[in-house]
């Protein structure tokens, strides 16, 4: 059934894609939730596609959607649906973002589909079955050492100077051979499932926004947890996610960076 589960958030991800495209050659309509968390048609649009697509194969499922249009039932499953991950990149032109689907059974991750529609690239995974980018198997890097790895990262849209991920992007850069941030953590999970990155933390992110990345990771190789080395909770308040051959000594060093004093801003 797992295999029916995944052929129908591939199928979903990719109708929600050709929305996104389509409204990524129109002018951007935004609107806001919040000073500055914004929401585009094309947020709006996607989300309307994949709640009903979900619903229709899936009624008796509940759904956590970014926008609020799921629904909660008795189920012990749920989907994790993030219709446009990377919205400010989206409405700005930049053309990293992606849609990204995933189901969970009492918690457990059983599939996930991340879609970046602009480059046609669909990483997808099946507990126990491995992961792939556009049905070709992938595996996360081989790279053994902190100081030659590529990290990602990323930050809040709001109260940036509040957020203690400064403070770990100082210490990574200087650590490694750079830190990316391209704003969709959906992709930079994919991205590390893929071998492209080699490890990615970052805080507060919401379960839809990590769910199907995390599936990616774990069935291509590599390891998920927080700062204190304990499996990853959809919805924590850190990942820490890498190839799992760095993953110990990148811990090592962000917990160290947590007992500072992580939460003091750069600058008063």
């Amino acid at each position: 059934m797992s295999k029916a589960y995944l052929d129908a958030a591939i199928e979903i991800a990719q109708e929600a894609g050709k929305i996104l495209r389509e409204e990524f050659d129109r002018p951007i309509q935004i609107s806001y939730k919040g000073d500055v968390d914004l929401v585009t048609q094309a947020d709006k649009r996607s989300e309307e596609a994949i709640v009903a697509g979900l619903t229709k194969y899936f009624p008796e499922h509940s759904i956590a959607a970014e926008e609020g249009t799921g629904h909660e039932s008795t189920s012990e499953f749920r989907w994790h649906v993030d219709p446009l991950d990377g919205t400010t990149n989206f409405a700005h032109g930049y053309p990293c973002f992606a849609v990204s689907i995933a189901l969970a059974q009492r918690g457990e991750l059983l599939a996930g589909v991340v879609y970046n529609p602009f480059y046609e690239e669909l990483f997808a995974a099946l507990r126990g079955g491995g992961a792939t980018l556009n049905g070709k198997r992938i595996f996360v890097s081989a790279v053994d050492t902190l100081a030659t790895s590529l990290l990602c990262t990323g930050f809040p849209v709001h109260k940036r100077l509040a957020n203690p991920n400064m403070h770990y992007y100082w210490d990574f850069t200087l650590r490694s051979h750079g830190v990316r941030r391209d704003g969709s953590a959906a992709l930079d999970l994919a991205s590390v499932a893929a071998g492209r990155f080699d490890g990615f933390w970052e805080f507060g992110l919401k379960p839809w926004d990590t769910a199907a990345g995390v599936l990616l990771i774990e069935e291509a190789g590599g390891k998920v947890s927080d700062f204190a080395g304990q499996p990853y909770q959809l919805g924590g308040p850190v990942v820490l996610a890498t190839n799992g051959v760095i993953h110990e000594e990148t811990r090592g060093i962000a917990l160290e960076i947590s007992k500072r004093d992580p939460t003091a801003p750069l600058r008063r």
